[in-house]
């Protein structure tokens, strides 16, 4: 085995920089050798995007982030493991993320809380193998917490922020509920999400950081309404630098039960088939008067699951789900009423 060479793979059009990573090729020294010659073969493999399980499942082979290069190691446990598979009907939401990254470097999300959109963002991360730099925005949000500031005394003292350390060693930068950071805050970003692709530090001598070539973006947001406070509509300058918007949906929702979730959450929980279907059925209901505005929460495929794994672990459905979507859905009384009657009326027929 020889050592490991570069390799001079660059995409996207952009130009060589330093980086602190290492190029993912590998050469292997093979030797044939018969009575009167020896024939000495170098043959060069290229490693796969990622280690994850779930790569083969998916149709992303053609779209390697980061192609021949090995993000640092100091960086690799940011990068998700076991994160469980999507389902979807057809939607194809983990290719077309992956395919909008791959041709534009950023992509926006849009849907009702219990979608999955963070999910999926992780689930892109770990397929891609890319670290995952992820920042909860909120009206408490400032500059200072994405760029950086001094802390103490002197210049030296300065501690990046999630921003300018992806920007640095590059990986995928998700910023939930977009819409909700305040406007000083996202115009900050504008120029690392354009054509000039870079930040300037007027905080720090208006250093200015460029941004890594494999420097992913994921945006992702409730839909803007009187339901989601603090939810505004987003900057149209932020906005347009989105090149692609994919809306998500339910699966399962009103009357329509997806075959898909109930196999899930077999898979996830092994409950049985009929009591998973119960539970998908209240689940989609649930989601039919969140989306009506009859309820303040409507249930993801992974609260779902934990209802789900105290039945199998000998909890009774009804004592299951005051634990879980009970508890989870309001504070108020009469709303939590209205869930168990939901609850009782599903797993009583």
């Amino acid at each position: 085995m020889k050592k490991e060479r570069k390799s001079g793979g660059f995409g996207y059009g952009t130009d060589l920089i330093k980086e602190t990573g290492k190029f993912g090729t590998k050469t292997e020294s093979v030797s044939l050798q018969e009575e009167n010659f020896r024939i000495m073969l170098d043959i060069t493999k290229r490693r796969k995007m990622s280690r994850s399980p779930q790569f083969e499942k998916y149709d992303i082979t053609k779209y390697d982030l980061h192609p021949g290069y090995t993000f640092p190691e100091f960086l690799e446990p940011m990068i998700p493991t076991g994160t469980p598979e999507y389902v979807d009907s057809g939607q194809r939401y983990v290719e077309r993320m992956i395919r909008a990254l791959f041709y534009f470097k950023q992509c926006a999300l849009i849907g009702p809380s219990g979608t999955g959109k963070t999910h999926v963002a992780y689930l892109v991360a770990e397929l891609t193998g890319l670290p995952l730099w992820e920042v909860n925005c909120g009206l408490q949000t400032s500059s200072y917490d994405l760029i950086g500031r001094f802390i103490g005394l002197g210049k030296e003292n300065w501690i990046d922020g999630q921003v300018t350390s992806w920007l640095k060693y590059g990986g995928l930068l998700y910023l939930d509920e977009a819409n909700m950071m305040k406007q000083d805050v996202a115009t900050r970003l504008n120029p690392v999400l354009d054509t000039r692709g870079h930040l300037v530090l007027t905080e720090k001598d208006n250093e200015i950081i460029s941004r890594h070539r494999f420097a992913y973006v994921i945006i992702s947001m409730n839909p803007f309404s009187a339901e989601f406070a603090g939810t505004k509509p987003l900057n149209a300058a932020f906005r347009r630098r989105m090149s692609v918007w994919i809306n998500f949906q339910y699966e399962s929702i009103g009357d329509r039960v997806s075959e898909r979730e109930v196999d899930l959450l077999v898979n996830r929980s092994k409950v049985d088939r009929q009591t998973a279907h119960n539970i998908i059925k209240v689940g989609a209901e649930m989601r039919r008067q969140y989306q009506a505005g009859d309820l303040p929460y409507g249930p993801s495929i992974g609260d779902l699951s934990h209802w789900a794994m105290l039945i199998v672990d000998g909890t009774d459905p009804l004592s299951a789900a005051e634990e879980t979507l009970v508890a989870l859905t309001s504070d108020s009384v009469e709303v939590q009423a209205d869930v168990r009657r939901l609850i009782e009326t599903v797993f009583t027929k």
